[in-house]
């Protein structure tokens, strides 16, 4: 089976074309460094997103937060649920861990907020 892909590595934008058996990748054409064909190949078998957010906090205002690695694409539903569900204690510094282990990673402040 032949997918084709846009490489979101770099600003270049790669096309790609991965050819696939089941869950195993054949080749990688299209990328213009090794960067683009490591992305097809995980894109294609494991596919990672980094999650972005806000988490409301105690005063009322919200506070942007990240995922601290990217999760696997089908749990960030369930990734979601979770920062919406939760409530941060002003202050908060960037790196400040809001939720811890959710499902391998930290959600993380991306942004100062003071009281």
């Amino acid at each position: 089976m032949k997918r084709e892909l846009t490489c979101i590595i770099c600003p270049l934008g790669c096309s790609l074309c991965v050819e696939t058996e089941g869950k195993k990748v054949l080749s990688v054409s299209g990328n213009t460094c090794p960067r683009g064909a490591e992305y097809a190949r995980s894109e294609c078998t494991d596919p990672k997103r980094t999650v972005t957010s806000t988490v409301r906090c105690n005063n009322g205002s919200v506070v942007a937060v990240k995922t601290s690695k990217p999760i696997p694409k089908e749990k960030i539903g369930a990734c979601m649920k979770i920062i919406n569900t939760t409530h941060a204690l002003l202050p908060i510094h960037v790196g400040d861990v809001i939720i811890e282990n959710v499902f391998g990673c930290n959600i993380i402040a991306t942004q100062n907020m003071e009281e």
